[in-house]
């Protein structure tokens, strides 16, 4: 043997070791095995496309796909104004695939129409910048090579993220403030301590008559870039789903309870009707947004069917909130709607942006300002007046408890309370409040929103923000994933509400075509009680 292995040439010994190692190669990998099957079962089969039908199946057999890279970029949401985008790229047999995109909303504090436009820019353009940072290079590097479908490690990695640079950031800023404060102390002599007691003093008397005015809590520290975070969670999510083989909202209710597949509801969708407050003409701030609620077992096109209207959201010029209710009664009387029976309304009144500090009362219209107690006195006569209204959506302050669960003892059962907690997601619950907002935004990630709305007491709405993409509608997906019982979409205008509302009209007629679809016409008004009600 030796002998004829020594009368080959140098090229033949070549050849046949590139035999063996091939023959092995191959059947460490059982190709070999795998070949046979896949010829037995295509004989079987006898399928159309052949070449089609053994690229599935050994697609079928290949490996997990692993995240490759992220990027982030910027673009324009509905509003033309600067959002940051995720992208994520995963390895599918042996190709790089772009697998989805994300964008979601960004929240820069309290809404003020009068702060100057362009230092508002600069602000937004900075977060955006420092968003597509994060995502192209740490967020990048810590996400690769990870499993697309394994969501609940990456939020936690994407969460510990977030809290290492929010630390940094709050230690930077206290050592800021410590260096500034030392300053001050060499620089500035302290006012004398007589005038100091003399000042109190003063405000003691003037104040003596009337209950202390609660300050504004210090509001929540907004990161820069943290929109990065919320991005990347739900394009890793959709990019699951897609591997997956499933519908998001397939994917979110197998992330939150694998055993529940068999039955599916879609939520009553919150419609707005009307929009006031502080950007729309006339002199009415009080009210936001007035809502109609239409009963459970509606199907979506029904409701959109019944209300749209070629302008869809209608900014008012009112200048009482009597005016909004008294148009929508009339309408519905014109429509031959029941308002109170059929449909019912909710009033989204945005307490918290109302109040002027200077005068220590809510501002509700231009030049009109009500204390607390009075504020309280007003929702009272309002909804004994409009029994349709079953709902009030941030009615106060945080701040004003006293008048929380004063207003929740005097409208009864007839109305419910409901606060936004999206910026202060910890804050203890208000008095009186059976139902909580939220809004997916910032640093919130998939695993956060189904965490939240496990644990939350009462009702959970999650609804949509002013500046969203054009043609996301993984919020309707991500309301039938977690099962919730309500989704508030905005109104029936613009094509970042409108793509919401088709999403949920389809993902209803799929349901219903696999026979999964569950009615939820047991629900009856008012709406948001305590034991079942939740709301996106």
């Amino acid at each position: 043997m030796s002998r004829f292995v020594s009368c080959l040439s140098e090229e033949d010994q070549e050849f046949d070791e590139i035999k063996n190692a091939a023959a092995a190669f191959y059947r460490t990998n059982r190709v070999p095995e795998e070949l046979e099957r896949a010829l037995g079962e295509l004989f079987f089969q006898n399928p159309e496309d052949v070449h089609g039908y053994l690229a599935n199946y050994f697609t079928e057999l290949s490996s997990q796909p692993l995240i490759s890279r992220l990027n982030g970029k910027e673009v324009y949401d509905s509003r033309g104004q600067l959002c940051a985008e995720a992208e994520v790229f995963c390895m599918i047999c042996n190709r790089e695939k772009r697998m989805s995109s994300a964008a979601i909303s960004s929240h820069l504090g309290q809404k003020d129409p009068f702060l100057d436009w362009q230092a508002k820019s600069e602000e937004r353009a900075y977060h955006v910048k420092t968003a597509v940072h994060w995502i192209v290079e740490p967020l990048n590097k810590m996400l690769k090579e990870q499993n697309p479908c394994d969501q609940s490690d990456v939020d936690q990695k994407l969460s510990n993220f977030f809290m290492a640079r929010h630390q940094e950031e709050k230690e930077l800023k206290e050592k800021e403030e410590s260096l500034s404060t030392s300053e001050q102390e060499v620089e500035v002599p302290s006012s004398p301590p007589e005038k100091k007691k003399e000042k109190k003093t003063d405000k003691k008397k003037k104040g003596s008559s009337e209950k202390p005015f609660c300050p504004a809590e210090p509001p929540e520290p907004l990161l820069p870039g943290c929109l990065a975070i919320g991005s990347v969670s739900l394009a890793v999510a959709k990019s699951g789903a897609q591997i997956k083989g499933m519908p998001l909202y397939k994917y979110i209710r197998a992330l939150k309870n694998p055993e529940d597949q068999a039955r599916f509801h879609i939520p009553v969708s919150l419609v707005t009707l009307l929009s006031c407050g502080k950007t729309s003409p006339g002199k009415l701030n009080l009210l936001e947004e007035v809502i109609l609620i239409p009963n459970a077992g509606q199907q979506v096109k029904q409701v959109t069917q019944a209300i749209l209207s070629d302008s869809g959201v209608l900014p008012v010029n009112f200048d009482r909130p009597e005016q909004a209710l008294d148009l929508i009664t009339e309408a519905c009387n014109n429509l031959a709607l029941e308002l109170g029976t059929e449909i019912h309304l909710a009033m989204n009144c945005a307490g918290p942006d109302l109040m002027d500090y200077t005068k220590e009362k809510y501002e509700i219209a231009a030049g009109v300002h009500k204390s607390p107690d009075e504020l309280v006195a007003m929702y009272q006569t309002l909804i004994s007046k409009y029994t349709a209204v079953v709902a009030l959506i941030d009615p106060l302050r945080r701040e004003d408890r006293e008048q929380w669960e004063k207003l929740s003892s005097v409208i009864g059962q007839s109305c419910v309370l409901l606060s936004d907690k999206t910026n202060k997601p910890q804050a203890p619950p208000l008095p009186g409040v059976t139902g909580h907002i939220l809004k997916h935004i910032n640093e919130i990630t998939v695993s956060d929103l189904i965490s939240v709305t496990s644990e939350l007491q009462g009702s959970v709405l999650l609804g949509t923000t002013s500046n969203e993409s054009c043609d996301d509608d993984s919020l309707s997906d991500i309301a039938v994933g977690l099962g919730l019982d309500y989704v508030k979409l905005g109104g029936l205008a613009s094509a970042e509400r409108m793509t919401k509302y088709n999403r949920l009209v389809s993902i209803e007629e799929e349901l219903a075509q696999q026979g999964i679809l569950v009615s939820k016409e047991q629900h009856s008004p008012p709406l948001f009680t305590e034991t079942e009600a939740q709301v996106v």
